[in-house]
């Protein structure tokens, strides 16, 4: 985006609405049926690991990343990554992702998993995660289930069924 000034922030309480317009521009009805939506009704994403990409005040982009269980194991579900398709193809989702990633470390989070397409998400370091070894809830493609280290060795001996952290479920 060198042609125009995009501004990376937190997300904020108040970005809930026009962040789901966008979601549901660029994912549509379906959304509701994939795995990754299934865990994200029980658990709130984490706003101060969730952000938005700006071009002055126009909301161009979005992620999330919510608290989730690999097995026992703590870790991070990053997405829904969306960004508005004109501002596609300029880097964007990459620089939501790293800042993410980035702010995940600092806040002493270990792993992050995400169900998309490697060639997309390779770009930042995510890796497949070794067939059979996690499992999410209702039909996904195991290939496309990524883990991305924020510490090295962190996915050493990590394996089972991808859930909601119930510890940071919402109440009610």
């Amino acid at each position: 985006m060198t042609d125009l000034s995009l501004t990376i922030l937190p997300e904020a309480a108040g970005d809930a609405q026009s962040i789901e317009r966008l979601h549901e521009r660029t994912f549509g009805p379906g959304r509701f049926v994939l795995s990754a939506y299934r865990i994200r009704e029980h658990v709130d994403h984490l706003l101060e690991l969730s952000f938005t990409a700006r071009i002055g005040t126009l909301l161009v982009g979005s992620v999330r990343q919510l608290p989730v269980l690999v097995g026992e194991t703590p870790a991070l579900l990053l997405g829904p990554l969306t960004v508005e398709p004109p501002f596609r193809g300029h880097g964007v989702g990459r620089l939501l992702m790293e800042r993410a990633l980035k702010d995940a470390k600092a806040k002493d989070h270990r792993l992050v998993l995400l169900v998309g397409d490697e060639p997309y998400y390779s770009r930042v370091g995510f890796k497949p995660v070794p067939k059979g070894r996690v499992t999410m809830p209702g039909p996904v493609d195991a290939a496309r289930i990524l883990v991305f280290e924020l510490v090295d060795g962190a996915f050493e001996g990590v394996s089972g069924q991808v859930g909601p952290d119930w510890s940071k479920a919402r109440a009610g």
